[in-house]
């Protein structure tokens, strides 16, 4: 039994907001259920995104709906409000929540009172000052630009296969990527094959056609992997005839150029940046201590440092990793931290406000798993490294173990099954993302001069 009614905020839905908040409502089911306790979810979205299987969806392999897991069903002794958290101020235990209605109220947001604090916003697509990066670039975290991107890339194929235009076409069929850890390979690879694919039902579009450039800035591409594994994942990708460059820079992608630093130009519809995430920007909104990072300075039990009835993990949380040999290393930001720190995280608020001793986080990295397209992978597990078909099964086989609810790895395990015996789905839906772009026209609207309001999706 809790001391006293708590309210509990959780700020974020994402891997680490939504397992603290399932492991806290099953943890105070009873108090839940006497109202001795709350606990309030805010997130920008009403689903989490299992966001190691975007490269799937983006090529078809996944439904988009099975992606994303919806919160308000998962979390039904949650109350869940959608908006952004803009500050929070914890000395006074209050929270700013903008929300869809705010602009409509005209007003500066919610304000949202709590006794303990959940941080959990993740993370932001890094970005750097690059002349036309804003305009032109598609980003590759969220389940909307997997899917733009796909619709996009297939898209390119169309406009290759009917203009007459050299330069219009060369331009189409040229797709740059930029970043070369989990999101930008495994994207690239994902998105090659599927194009690859696609091309036998094109009368004028062979695969040799297209040019998939992969830039990474340092000497290296899938760190997580190894350096052995990194070195065979370019191998593998330049035999796909995908020119992977190192130690490379994108200069400038404006008017449609791809500029990088070793000189060379490409124009291209198709810049894909995936080169890191930083912090939430809302953690500088708050009277928390940040490292020189912008993380949250977190204790091993995920306590933010010095601050009582806060907590972090994920993304936004700097915390030390106890089982590294060398002292003051953090574990590192990725998925299979994030899960494990959740359980940990809501088991410890749960051990606060019962008056229990705390939990440390400890758990030694296990390896990490990469796709490359279908039947294509590497992984490094336990020291073991596996390639090819092994290792793309070891990935789909781990992700679907960690892929929330039952539900969605039944729906995600039922879609493998079916596309082993039925051919791949090659449609481009782009208009999807203007859905009223034909009624507007229809009803003596304007089109658009604006190419990224293109009724068809096309940019």
């Amino acid at each position: 039994m809790v001391k006293e009614r708590a309210r509990i905020l959780v700020v974020g839905g994402g891997y680490v907001g939504m397992y603290t908040a399932l492991r806290l409502q099953r943890r105070l089911k009873r108090e839940l259920g006497r109202g001795e306790a709350e606990i309030t979810v805010v997130t920008p979205d009403p689903y989490m995104t299992y966001q190691p299987f975007l490269p799937e969806a983006a090529a078809g392999a996944i439904s988009p709906r099975h992606v994303v897991v919806p919160l308000r069903r998962v979390l039904d002794r949650c109350r869940v409000v959608i908006g952004e958290a803009t500050a929070v101020d914890h000395a006074a235990r209050t929270a700013t929540v903008r929300t869809p209605a705010t602009e409509e109220e005209g007003t500066e947001g919610i304000r949202i009172e709590y006794d303990e604090l959940v941080l959990a916003p993740g993370s932001v697509a890094r970005t750097l000052p690059i002349p036309g990066l804003a305009e032109h670039a598609i980003g590759f975290k969220t389940v909307e630009e997997a899917i733009g991107l796909r619709n996009h890339v297939l898209e390119q194929m169309d406009i290759a296969s009917s203009t007459r235009d050299p330069a219009v076409r060369d331009a189409a069929l040229t797709f740059v990527f930029v970043g070369g850890g989990y999101a930008g390979v495994e994207a690239l690879g994902e998105l090659e094959d599927m194009a690859r694919y696609a091309t036998r039902y094109y009368h004028n579009v062979r695969p040799e056609d297209m040019k998939w450039i992969l830039v990474e800035a340092s000497d290296r591409i899938l760190p997580e992997v190894g350096e052995e594994m990194g070195r065979y994942t370019v191998t593998e990708l330049r035999r796909r005839n995908i020119d992977v460059r190192l130690e490379t820079r994108l200069d400038s992608c404006a008017d449609r150029v791809a500029v990088l630093s070793d000189g060379s130009r490409f124009p291209t519809r198709t810049v894909v940046w995936t080169a890191g995430v930083k912090p939430h920007p809302v953690l500088a909104a708050t009277d928390l201590p940040l490292n020189e990072r912008g993380r949250l300075r977190c204790t091993a039990e995920l306590s933010v440092d010095g601050v009582p009835h806060a907590w972090a993990a994920g993304d936004a949380a700097a915390v030390p990793d106890v089982t590294a040999r060398e002292e003051g290393r953090e574990c590192a930001p990725n998925a299979q931290h994030a899960l494990r720190q959740a359980r940990v995280l809501g088991d410890n608020v749960v051990h606060s406000l019962r008056g229990e001793p705390l939990e440390t986080y400890a758990h030694k990295y296990a390896g990490s798993v990469a796709s490359l397209g279908l039947h294509k992978g590497v992984a490094q597990i336990y020291g073991r490294k596996l390639k090819g078909y092994p290792a793309w099964f070891m990935h789909r086989t781990y992700h679907l173990s960690r892929v929330p609810t039952f539900n969605r790895k039944a729906r995600v395990a039922a879609e493998w099954t079916l596309a082993g015996l039925f051919k791949r789905e090659i449609v481009s839906l782009g208009s999807l993302e203007h859905p009223r772009a034909e009624f507007e026209l229809a009803a003596g609207g304007k089109p658009s001069q604006d190419p990224s309001h293109n009724p068809k999706g096309s940019s």
